[in-house]
């Protein structure tokens, strides 16, 4: 009887943009997109990049036309985008909604954002950013991706947090950015398997 084991075969890691959407003077979100990096860090199945929308600087008119230097920055993000197999949107909310830099990022792009999962990572004061979340949801349903099911959400965000960014109770937001992850890699890795067998046609 042959007891080979037949080989296993391993998966490359999934490659995930995490989009920081504020650009507010003053903003919170480099504190939670850096402790969710750490997060994310120890999942070998993952592999993860930031894309900062207050980096990027994109044009506030969109055009089908921009000039040299703004289709430079466009084109800057495009390319690490229509790389991602999936993508963390961290998010405030601003007055029940998400931030206007957020919305024009995601505007400036198309199928860049086919056929890939979409999690999210919200915070803000009583509601978490959790509002904010719900109306991206119709956003990228539009745009033909698929939002998973679980968030990480930070209710009073900057009491959470250390002067260093270390969450000061992480246990419950582990288990969180735990369900998330292996949501979006399910979602992301069949997603994957799917556009390398058959490219999505919109």
């Amino acid at each position: 009887m042959d007891t080979t084991s037949a080989p296993t075969t391993s998966l490359p890691p999934l490659k995930v943009a995490v989009i920081l959407g504020s650009n507010r003077e003053g903003r919170f979100g480099p504190v939670v997109a850096d402790w969710f990096l750490g997060r994310a860090g120890r999942y070998e199945e993952v592999e993860t990049e930031l894309v900062d929308v207050g980096a990027a600087r994109l044009p506030d008119a969109l055009s089908f036309s921009p000039g040299p230097e703004e289709a430079a920055r466009v084109g800057a993000v495009s390319g690490r985008l229509a790389a991602a197999d999936a993508f963390v949107v961290v998010t405030p909310e601003y007055n029940h909604s998400f931030p206007a830099p957020l919305k024009n990022l995601i505007d400036w792009h198309y199928t860049e954002w086919q056929a890939k999962p979409v999690a999210f990572v919200s915070y803000g004061g009583r509601s978490g950013g959790l509002r904010a979340v719900e109306q991206l949801r119709q956003v990228f349903a539009e745009l033909h991706a698929v939002s998973v099911r679980e968030t990480v959400s930070f209710h009073h965000a900057h009491a959470l947090f250390d002067g260093d960014g270390n969450h000061r109770d992480p246990a419950e937001a582990d288990g969180a950015v735990k369900a998330l992850l292996d949501q979006l890699v399910w979602w992301g890795e069949a997603l994957r398997e799917a556009r390398n067998r058959r490219p999505y046609g919109g």
